[in-house]
């Protein structure tokens, strides 16, 4: 097996890369161009808006939708025909509009890239392109430059590199020149190696090229970006599945209608092949997609106004189904800013928004000005741990100008690794200097001999040193970065600054714990996903005791439960079926790979979970993708992971994604309403034209189905897609995968509803039959279907009613809540009404006009449907319970 890099001492290399520490020669530079290729990642293919708007097409309900409008148009139902094609090409533009407004994920990946790089070639120090680098090529590196490759680091002076978006990190990363020995490190263990695309925060460095392009550590992930399969949402999955079920069993009741029509030879065969068809037109919801997209596009709106920005419509409803939330920790659960939480001093460990300090205290003094921040009118720069430090203080309304005036750096010895110390020396007002420490506990208390107690200076006990050490130790269990203070008071600025001759003798002045502070509304999100039945995950980069110290406080793991975290290194040692078998063991993922990731999302989803990935860096950005629903951060979020994303949070605040949830229930559930409404509404249609050809009755003619499906089955239903949210839709749990539009009562719904549909308007027509109005057969006929026309229509009205919910009460979901509810019911009642009584209307649609006592059969039938619907409601709802 092939060393890793980082095992490897420089000189092997070197040598390997056939190339001295002066650089490449400009001969060597072009072969290895022509061979390597460029330093640039693949560019991926993007579809015009053409290509955007024709693969809206290629949805299985559309395409039923375009046969039927074919046929309708070929029979001469040349109206049905152009709404049916309106709805489909109002559908595609909807899908265009939001999938054009995002970047490509890959291409994004590129515009990060440094667009130069300061390398040695032939002895010489040049400028060059990125793209023109080639493994073996010497590169410079100072704080602010863009690592433009993978570089093996041969030379490093106080060096730290700002890695989140690729580890997940918050903290900048301490680098050496040092070979490692250790097999198997993670990315954010490689401390000898700077990766593509990260930041330098601080110092200088010589690196060596080892990986360029797509070889890089951006480049594999921009590849398993590349590879991801696109994963099909459930609302996706239930349409199709909906679309080829019902094209089957409208066929067979149309063909069954059509034969029984001729076997009885009631009607002429173009009569009947007309009627059989406006049947099938009339079965098919073709309002069904425009309902769908219309009530997405609605939730994209309100998220969007509650700062969440959907790029693609089916996300919403995916949210609704979600079963796990794997967030990423760094900007997302956390605030990805160091914040000082606790101070050690006089031996006692306190809040840090209780201590406060005087201008003159010295463990104040130490934290400002051992410190590199600089102080600009933009606010703090440098080292987000040194910025913390500063910006602690003055929130304290401490005088950092004053103090830095009065007592400005004479001397220093900057930060390294391997001391894990930094000193700077300042002059005090009466002629002495003092030297301000600041480091590693660890290693600092190895100089220190006195110790600072409510001003006076006593000399170190061995016990308050083990005291120190054990709080040190306490405080990085609770995820702290811990950071130690001390000073010393010399008269003279040491002619030899050196680490032997200066920092000795110090006097301990007290510990900082810092941390990457959660979110303060994560918690409560947290536990508002536990109510409604979904499991939130943190993962990170950081190591085990940050990852389960930040889990514990946002109340994902509880306090204790060590056994639910893992890290990236045990998760290695598991094959796929073992980690599937366990993965609902674990919620927190530490120390983790991009590829790590994805296999959580897999293993979830194998369980047939739906999942959501959060994230905010490059690394995220294959998981995101592999995850039914990737959810980018607006903010901090990299182009990478946003272009990767179905959903970005405008605000990076995780509440927000328990919001977006809230909503896509709202959007499944409206949707479940509106497929009730219509398919128990065609149901009807359909089987009163059949059993009025199996009775032999004079059926309705395919105008009257079609006008009654085109006012029914627009508006109203569209209403319901906007219908306000049900009580408790939070406390409900996840439906899952498995589910579909069906579920929860819905089939059987649809079944008995269409069933009494038919029936009603059945038993309609027999009663006008029965006792006709008129004496004469022909206007008895008339009559009657004038009546069966106007109870199927009305009926379908008040049906709507009864569909504002699956199970609740009419009464307790509120009738007029819905403005656009009520006034849809209005149009659609005066557009049915106006066939039967404006004159000249009702000639074209072969109706006559009705008394009083013929309106108040069709209105009392109609109503008994909302009466007959709410008992069984009540029925359901107790035997429910």
């Amino acid at each position: 097996m092939k060393q890793p890099i980082y095992q490897r001492t420089v000189a092997d290399l070197l040598e390997a890369l056939q190339v001295t520490e002066q650089g490449l020669s400009e001969q060597q530079v072009q072969e290895r161009l022509v061979k390597q290729g460029k330093n640039v990642l693949n560019q991926q293919q993007t579809s015009s808006l053409l290509q955007k708007f024709l693969a809206q097409f290629k949805d299985f309900m559309i395409i039923v939708l375009l046969v039927a409008a074919l046929i309708a148009g070929m029979t001469g139902e040349v109206v049905d025909a152009i709404i049916i094609l309106v709805v489909v090409v109002l559908n595609a533009v909807f899908g265009v509009f939001q999938e054009a407004k995002a970047e490509e994920a890959i291409n994004a990946l590129k515009e990060m890239s440094a667009p130069n790089a300061s390398v040695r070639r032939g002895g010489e120090i040049v400028t060059v392109k990125s793209e023109d680098l080639v493994p073996g090529d010497v590169v410079l590196l100072e704080a602010g430059d863009i690592i433009p490759a993978d570089l093996r680091l041969i030379e490093v002076a106080s060096l730290k590199v700002e890695e989140s978006a690729l580890t997940g990190e918050s903290v900048p990363v301490d680098k050496s020149a040092d070979q490692l020995d250790t097999a198997d490190l993670a990315i954010g263990d490689r401390t000898n190696m700077a990766f593509m695309n990260s930041n330098v925060t601080y110092g200088r460095a010589t690196g060596l090229v080892v990986a360029t392009g797509m070889q890089t550590e951006v480049g594999r992930i921009a590849g398993m970006i590349e590879a991801a399969d696109e994963t099909t949402t459930p609302l996706q999955a239930n349409l199709t599945q909906l679309g080829k079920s019902l094209t089957i069993l409208i066929l067979i009741i149309a063909a069954i209608v059509f034969g029984m029509g001729m076997w009885r030879q009631t009607e002429s065969l173009v009569d009947m092949l007309l009627t059989a068809i406006s049947l099938a037109v009339a079965a098919i919801p073709e309002g069904l997609p425009a309902i769908v997209t219309i009530t997405l596009a609605l939730g994209t709106q309100r998220m969007a106004k509650r700062h969440a920005i959907v790029r693609k419509l089916p996300a919403v409803e995916t949210l609704g189904s979600t079963d796990i939330i794997a967030s990423d920790k760094t900007g997302t659960l956390t605030q990805n800013k160091m914040t000082v939480e606790k101070v050690y001093r006089n031996l006692q460990l306190v809040d840090a928004h209780k201590q406060h300090f005087q201008q003159t205290d010295r463990l104040a003094q130490v934290m400002i000005l051992s410190n590199d921040t600089k102080v600009t009118t933009e606010g703090l720069t440098g080292d987000p741990t040194e910025t913390a430090l500063v910006q602690y203080q003055l929130d304290q309304d401490f005088s950092v100008d004053q103090l830095l005036s009065a007592m400005p750096r004479v001397g220093e010895i900057p930060f390294d690794s391997e001391r894990k110390l930094m000193t700077t020396v300042h002059p005090l007002a009466d002629g002495r200097y003092l030297i301000a420490v600041k480091g590693a506990p660890d290693e600092l208390l190895k100089r220190v001999t006195q110790i600072e107690l409510k001003d006076a200076v006593y000399p170190l006990e061995t016990s308050t040193r083990e005291q120190i050490l054990n709080t040190n130790h306490d405080m990085a269990t609770q995820a702290l970065r811990v950071l130690a203070f001390a000073y010393r008071i010399v008269p003279d600025v040491p002619t030899d600054l050196t680490s032997a001759t200066t920092e000795q003798d110090l006097i301990f002045a007290g510990l900082v714990g810092m941390i990457d502070p959660e979110r303060p509304e994560v918690e409560q999100a947290v536990a508002d996903a536990k109510s409604a039945g979904i499991r939130a995950l943190m993962i990170t980069g950081d190591h085990r005791d940050t990852a389960a110290a930040i889990a514990t406080r946002l109340g994902i793991i509880d306090k204790g439960e060590t056994d639910a975290v893992i890290t990236g290194a045990e998760l290695d040692d598991m094959d796929d079926a073992t980690f599937a078998k366990r993965v609902g063991d674990f919620a927190v993922y530490a120390r983790v790979a991009p590829e790590h990731k994805v296999r959580i999302v897999n293993a979830w989803q194998r369980h047939g979970k739906v999942v959501a990935m959060t994230g905010d860096g490059v690394n995220d950005a294959p998981a995101l993708k592999a995850a039914d629903i990737g959810i980018g951060m607006g903010i901090t979020g990299t182009e990478v992971s946003k272009g990767a994303s179905d959903m970005i949070l405008a605000d990076d605040n995780f509440s927000t994604i328990v919001v977006a949830v809230e909503e896509g229930r709202k959007v499944f559930a409206n949707i479940q309403k509106a497929i009730q409404y219509l398919l128990s509404a065609n149901l009807g249609e359909v089987l009163t034209l059949f059993m009025m050809t199996m009775l032999g009755w004079q059926i309705l003619a395919p105008v009257h189905i079609l006008w009654i499906n085109l006012v029914t089955d627009t508006l109203p239903a569209i209403a319901l897609g906007i219908e306000p949210m049900e009580k408790n839709i939070m406390r409900q749990p996840p439906r899952g995968r498995q589910s579909n539009f069906f579920s929860g009562g819905v089939l059987t719904g649809i079944l008995y509803q269409g069933l009494l549909e038919g029936v009603i308007t059945l038993g309609v027509y027999w009663f006008a039959i029965t006792y006709p109005v008129h004496s004469a057969a022909n206007l008895a006929h008339a009559d009657a279907l004038t009546m069966a026309f106007a109870t199927l229509g009305l009926i379908q009205l008040f049906h709507a009613f009864n569909s504002k919910s699956i199970h609740g009460s009419l009464f307790t979901v509120g009738l007029f809540k819905n403005k656009f509810f009520n006034w849809a019911i209005l149009i659609a009642f005066g557009l049915l009404a106006a066939t039967i009584l404006i004159p000249g209307l009702n000639g074209m649609f072969h109706v006559t006009h009705l008394d009083g006592h013929q309106w108040a059969t069709v209105l009392v039938a109609s109503f008994l449907m909302v009466v007959i619907v709410e008992i069984v409601k009540f029925f359901q709802r107790r035997v429910l319970k």
